[in-house]
């Protein structure tokens, strides 16, 4: 016989007494009405709704829901007066005390619930017992950002439950749950049928991803040839993504196989082994596809790594280029500002009037001067000339 798997019967919490306000004591005089208006009434401020853990909880029967409880004790009190029926939680970040009760109902194992806790898991499958636990990392591309964004789920598998808790918006299993009770026959198989197409739905939703990154990375290719100063910032993010894309992807590969290794030993349906190759085959395609596109965003960041350093490489070859001309253009300035500097010096010299230069009243000194002052241009030109700078 199988031992029972869920505990006791959680006790009920008390009833809180209704408030009501009390009455006016008879013969109590009425107040003075006021002569001034009365003051304005502050605005109303709607109160924010609660957080609801419990996002949908049902019961089902044969493949058919029975029952759609409110509340975990609810749920626990309709799934013990079932003899075959399943229990279906679906939890959006729930509390301690929650996944304690949980727990207690299902004998869920501590670590598994400790790790349920605390998120920012790897994905993983592991076995307690009669109950698997697995983690899953679903992905959704985002249009407006450009980003992909990550979300975690947990789910406990169990011989007549299935719960699964999301730390984050993704995945959304509404649409998981609508399509099974729409395949009663399916649904019927039980909660192994359930994990199988939640497995399906998180590796569906990989597809928008690979094609929304493909997009991008086309983009940052022609960006990268067009020498965008950005593109080096979003091939570094994209390429953080793709790691955590890898740690998502490359352990379900893992995880499917040694599901199919356990279909004999547990005796799974004949069509829900068909069911998980097929989602095996899509996961391994999606993991390939994000190596490739992890070594192409490597190869990009080399090819933009080698252009940014040729366009400085050419940039710098400019402006040794520029430097030399100007460095010829002052040759040419400083040779001809020498070549006049000499006869401004020679006049210079010979246009001071001082009584005691010979120079001033020999017959020959103006032409002398003058012949000085081409000897000396003459001269320096030759010379500046041989140096190449003039």
């Amino acid at each position: 016989m199988t031992p029972d798997r869920r505990g006791s019967r959680p006790t009920p919490m008390p009833k809180k007494h209704a408030w009501r306000r009390p009455g006016t004591p008879t013969g109590t005089p009425a107040p003075p009405r006021s002569t001034q208006p009365p003051p304005a009434a502050p605005p109303h401020h709607p109160a924010p709704e609660p957080h609801r853990s419990v996002v949908e909880a049902a019961v089902y029967r044969d493949g058919r829901r029975i029952a759609s409880p409110a509340t975990l004790a609810e749920t626990f009190r309709t799934l013990r007066e079932q003899q075959d029926g399943m229990a279906w939680i679906g939890l959006h970040r729930p509390t301690e005390s929650e996944l304690h009760s949980l727990a207690a109902e299902f004998n869920l194992h501590p670590l598994a619930v400790e790790d349920a806790l605390e998120a920012h898991q790897r994905p993983k499958l592991e076995r307690y017992g009669d109950t698997l636990f697995v983690v899953l990392r679903a992905a959704r591309y985002l249009d407006a950002p450009e980003e992909v964004d990550f979300g975690e789920l947990h789910v406990f598998v169990g011989t007549d439950f299935l719960i699964t808790v999301r730390h984050a918006a993704a995945p959304d299993l509404s649409a998981v749950r609508s399509r099974m009770e729409e395949s009663p026959d399916l649904l019927a198989l039980g909660p192994e049928a359930v994990l199988y197409a939640i497995l399906d739905a998180v590796v569906d939703g990989y597809a928008p991803v690979v094609e929304g990154v493909q997009i991008d990375i086309d983009e940052i290719e022609t960006e990268v040839f067009r020498g965008d100063p950005e593109v080096s910032r979003r091939i570094y993010e994209l390429s953080r993504e793709m790691v955590e894309f890898q740690r998502a992807t490359r352990p379900l590969v893992g995880m499917l196989h040694a599901l199919m290794a356990g279909f004999a030993k547990y005796g799974t349906d004949e069509e829900l082994q068909r069911y998980l190759r097929d989602v095996a085959d899509h996961v391994t395609h999606t993991s390939e596809r994000v190596d490739g596109f992890r070594q192409a965003l490597t190869e990009i960041l080399t090819v933009n790594a080698t252009l940014v350093t040729q366009q400085q490489n050419a940039e710098m070859r400019a402006l040794a280029e520029a430097g030399f001309e100007q460095n010829e253009e002052i040759k040419k300035i400083s040779s001809w500002a020498a070549i006049l500097f000499a006869p401004t010096l020679v006049g210079t010299i010979y246009g001071m009037n001082f009584e005691d230069m010979p120079e001033l009243k020999w017959a020959g000194g103006y032409p002398f001067a003058i012949l000085l002052m081409a000897v000396v241009c003459t001269s320096l030109y030759v010379i500046f000339k041989k140096r190449d700078w003039l």
